[in-house]
């Protein structure tokens, strides 16, 4: 079954006439009936009951056709899309990441890029879950990682991207907020959230502050989680700068540690486009002269 035959159910649902459909369709009667009985036969049951007063839907033909109604508006929408796509672009490199702060600076490096190669698109793609398992299968070609998370990873490149530094989340309203920075006696008598798929360094760093009888601890399952509890002022959080979004109801404090997590962009190792080199070179170059991740 294609486009067309979408366009023929659809066309002939709407009249509920063999002669009025075929003609609106421009094709002959005779072929629009044999082309109805072909897709009857293929899906295995009846589209429409044929009287002498014209065709009307069978029940399991309205469901059907309600559904092949949504298929082929959003077919001809993403048809126009594609057409809009190629006629500006020749290229467009995906980039996968599973939060947008992770690339905080992300639109200023596509601007920057886009002077040199108006004629590429560049597509970020969000997986809050599991941002790994589309680059492995092809659908994108830049994957933002965690370097301990990727080493397992066949036929990749490896680019070092930025050290991301560990930082206090707290309310705005907090008196912490005011410091400029963090140390583990800041937090005696505090509420600090831990958890959530911490990185190995933020885990060694929460379990050495929680060893002091003095800090109170609470398991968060994200950081969303924590952050929500951060605006209500009765807890605190520790956590990478990649995950910082400027939010101002947040102040960020820079933790006093030498604790870091080591950031990578990874490409596919057959995926060897000038364009692919000059934006990866844009992007480690752009985070190089940043201090606050």
């Amino acid at each position: 079954m294609n486009t067309k035959h979408f366009e023929s159910i659809i066309e002939l649902a709407r009249t509920k006439n063999f002669n009025r459909a075929a003609e609106n369709l421009y094709m002959s009667q005779p072929s629009l009936t044999y082309q109805i009985n072909s897709i009857e036969q293929e899906i295995g049951f009846r589209l429409f009951d044929r009287s002498g007063k014209g065709a009307m839907l069978t029940p399991a033909g309205e469901q059907f056709v309600a559904t092949i109604r949504d298929m082929n508006t959003q077919l001809k929408r993403a048809i126009e899309q594609g057409q809009n796509f190629s006629t500006r672009y020749r290229d467009n490199i995906r980039i996968g990441m599973s939060v947008r702060s992770a690339i905080y600076y992300l639109p200023e490096i596509i601007n920057l890029f886009h002077e040199e190669e108006p004629s590429v698109s560049i597509t970020p793609i969000f997986d809050y879950h599991d941002h790994i398992e589309p680059f492995l299968a092809g659908e994108t070609d830049i994957l933002f990682a965690i370097r301990d998370s990727i080493r397992h990873l066949p036929d990749i490149r490896i680019h070092d991207f930025y050290d991301s530094h560990l930082y206090l989340v707290c309310n705005r309203n907090d008196p912490l907020a005011e410091r400029k920075l963090i140390c583990k006696e800041d937090l005696k008598g505090r509420t600090l959230m831990i958890g959530g798929g911490s990185p190995g360094p933020l885990k060694k760093l929460q379990q050495e502050i929680i060893q002091d009888p003095e800090v109170s601890y609470f398991n968060s399952n994200d950081h969303d989680t924590s952050l929500t509890f951060v605006a209500t002022g009765t807890a605190v959080v520790i956590s990478p700068g990649l995950l910082n979004d400027h939010n101002p109801q947040f102040a960020w404090i820079p933790y006093d540690t030498e604790q870091t997590i080591s950031c990578v962009l990874c490409t596919h190792a057959s995926d060897k486009r000038t364009t692919m080199n000059r934006l990866l070179e844009l992007m480690i170059d752009t985070y190089s002269k940043k201090t606050d991740h």
